[in-house]
């Protein structure tokens, strides 16, 4: 019979928050426990990767993030500087790698092709990037990006994940250079659906159902 992992639905939590509940799971993964995928929403926050000089695409000063209420951190992920906040559905995998048979990059490229599948069935195209962690999709001739992907692996097992934009207010990312690419824009679901009215609640058991079935074995 086959298994997966639990999925925990957390609503709107703080980025801190929720990244101590994914160490405590993780280590409970570590140990043999069942996987987990937790889906949350995060209050305004930019967080920094592990690259050095991380803070060189924030364009925003201290008393700005202050003022418009985004927290700022640091943060043990791969990857650039990126945003999470409302509108966004945020993905943390905890899995074991060598249960999935998958590499670090082949993990990467799992949950690529996971959310284009999910982008597929609510009728947008999704694509990849051989240049570019992410999903992408063209809007106006040009790439956009739809989902931003930085994880890390500790012990063979994954934290972190994927955070996709369904309803975001992108004038967010105007205080950032998204993921350090100055020359592509980030879009969401709603934009490339032309604006209108969005289910977000059907859209995240869609990438809820995927990401289930990505990871079941």
């Amino acid at each position: 019979m086959a298994s997966g992992p639990v999925i925990q639905n957390l609503g709107l939590m703080p980025y801190r928050q929720a990244w101590q509940l994914q160490q405590d799971i993780h280590a409970r993964v570590v140990a043999g426990e069942t996987e987990h995928i937790l889906l949350v929403e995060h209050p305004a926050v930019i967080t920094l990767g592990r690259r050095p000089d991380n803070t060189r695409n924030l364009l925003a000063a201290p008393e700005d993030l202050a003022r418009l209420g985004v927290e700022l951190v640091e943060s043990d992920r791969g990857g650039d500087i990126t945003f999470h906040g409302p509108g966004q559905i945020v993905a943390y995998p905890i899995i074991r790698l060598a249960d999935h048979q998958l590499s670090i990059s082949g993990y990467v490229h799992h949950l690529e092709k996971t959310v284009i599948a999910a982008l597929a069935e609510i009728g947008i195209a999704g694509h990849t990037d051989p240049a570019a962690v992410g999903v992408w999709v063209r809007q106006k001739d040009t790439p956009a990006k739809i989902c931003a992907i930085g994880v890390r692996i500790r012990r063979s097992v994954t934290l972190h994940g994927l955070a996709l934009n369904v309803t975001t207010d992108l004038s967010w990312f105007d205080l950032i250079v998204p993921c350090g690419i100055a020359d592509r824009r980030p879009t969401s679901i709603q934009q490339v659906l032309g604006g209108g009215p969005v289910d977000s609640a059907a859209i995240l058991q869609v990438l809820q159902r995927h990401l289930l079935a990505a990871f079941s074995r």
